[in-house]
Order: C-alpha cells, then structure tokens, then sequence
C-alpha cells in the first residue's frame, strides 16, 4: 500500500461523482487529501497549477477532473480539449517538473468496440467520439511528460455522488414500459470498487491499467438487474442503438480486461444499492 511512502494525496474533481468517495476513503486510510475543483485550482492554467503544487507539495496527484458529457463533446470539442487534454497537460507537466507520481482517471471510450474479447491496456485504441479521443489525447500527454503514472481506464461508472444509469433507471420503475438499449456491452463499476483498485495498483509498476467491475453486460440486462435486486417488478423491453439515436457515437462491445482488480458487477451493484437505502 501507498502508505508508507506517500502521505499527502493532490485530488482534482474532488467534488464529482468518484471524487468524493475517492477523498473519503482516502481520508479513512490516513492520507492527508488536499481537495480540489475548479473554484481553488483552475486546471487549464499552467502557472496557477504550478504555483498551487508547488505550494502543496502533494507526495501524488489523483487526476479526476474531467469533461464528462458524452453527446455535448460533440458540438464543444473546444471545451473537452481545453479540460481533458490541456488541462492534463499541465498537471502532467507540473507532476514531471516536481517529481510527483500522477494518476489519470481515463475511460473504455478510448476503444471502438470492434473487439469480441476484452480489451487489455495494451490493445489498440481507436475513439469513436470526441469525449473518448480527448481522453485518449490525455493519456498521451501524461505518458508524454510524467516519469512516475498510472493510467486508470475504467468504464460505466455509477456512484453515490452524482446522476448515473442506477439512479435514472430507479427513477423510471413507475412507468408502464420501458426500452433499454441491448446492444451496448460493457462492464458496469461502482466507484467505491473503482477507489480500492486504485489504491492496490500502488504496489504495482507504473503504466495502464483496467479498473472496471468484472464481468460484462448489456445496458438491458443492467437495468433487469437493478430492479430485481431492488425487487421492482418493471416491464423493460430490450431495443437497439439506432432507437435512440444521439449526438456521439459509442461503442458496442467495450468489456475490458481488468486483470482481477475487482470484483463481479452484480456483488458491488448489491452493497451499493444497499448503501442508498434501495435493498
């Protein structure tokens, strides 16, 4: 474990959806968790980054910040740039300047689905949509420019601390009928899951790493599952991408290989709906 070696942990997006749960078992483990967002660091400004780690001295950087929504990467690529790519940039250059390990919180949109077996950290990345390309451009900068990282790729997230498929698709349960898209495969991760197998890759040597829930599933078979887990009998009906078309193009198979570093899907949907009270 980071414990004896690291103290003081630098988060970025401490206020979204991993970020805080990422803070508060941080925080639980001993580490000293300096907060960020983008009210007190202004990660597309390269002095103001400079001048905060510097101040800080933070012993690791745990990237979290990012421009998250999918479909609106599309018609404001400018603005996914500016945050995942140069913003990335100047944390990456900062961490390689004061010889900080870095961690950057990276996405399976990085991949174009034409896989039919999981993906491994080093299979070829092809993005289909701005959101993914702009993380993808991250991750290079952060190899680019960092001596000590950890490029996490995780997928499907849902969490406590901000709106995701779980809690959408609970909030649908009192209509009469409901479509799910069944094509889409991936492999959904709760954040909670995805804070423990970041800790444990501190053990490991630097370089990318797959952090998602094992197991794979459709997005149809997810919500099935949520509601029999939160014992809702719901009539959900399984339909096609093409459906419900929007702005940015996903992938259809984006299962990756996480190497054991959590646990099955289903086991962390139970304890996390169990935490909200819906179990």
């Amino acid at each position: 474990m980071l414990m004896n070696t690291q103290k003081k942990v630098l988060v970025t997006g401490a206020q979204g959806m991993l970020g805080q749960d990422l803070c508060n078992i941080l925080e639980k483990e001993g580490f000293l968790v300096i907060k960020t967002n983008r009210s007190n660091l202004d990660i597309s400004d390269f002095k103001v980054v400079e001048k905060f780690l510097n101040e800080k001295k933070p012993d690791l950087v745990i990237h979290c910040a990012a421009y998250t929504n999918v479909d609106k990467a599309e018609s404001d690529y400018d603005t996914a740039y500016m945050i995942n790519v140069s913003g990335t940039e100047n944390v990456a250059k900062v961490c390689s300047k004061l010889d900080i390990t870095m961690v950057y919180v990276s996405t399976d949109y990085v991949f174009d689905g034409t896989k039919t077996n999981p993906y491994t950290p080093e299979d070829k990345t092809n993005p289909l949509n701005n959101y993914g390309l702009t993380k993808l451009q991250g991750e290079e900068v952060v190899k680019q420019y960092c001596k000590r990282y950890y490029i996490v790729r995780t997928s499907w997230l849902y969490g406590q601390y901000g709106k995701n498929f779980v809690e959408t698709i609970l909030g649908l349960a009192k209509n009469p009928e409901i479509k799910v898209v069944a094509d889409q495969i991936g492999c959904p991760t709760w954040t909670v899951d995805l804070v423990k197998g970041i800790l444990d890759i501190f053990n490991k040597p630097y370089g990318v790493y797959h952090i998602c829930g094992s197991g794979q599933v459709s997005w149809y078979e997810f919500a099935c599952e949520v509601f029999m887990q939160a014992r809702l009998k719901v009539n959900v009906k399984p339909c096609l991408t093409d459906e419900f078309p929007r702005p940015a193009k996903r992938p259809k198979y984006s299962v990756m290989d996480n190497g054991g570093s959590c646990r099955n899907w289903k086991e962390a949907l139970k304890d996390y709906l169990t935490l909200i009270g819906r179990v």
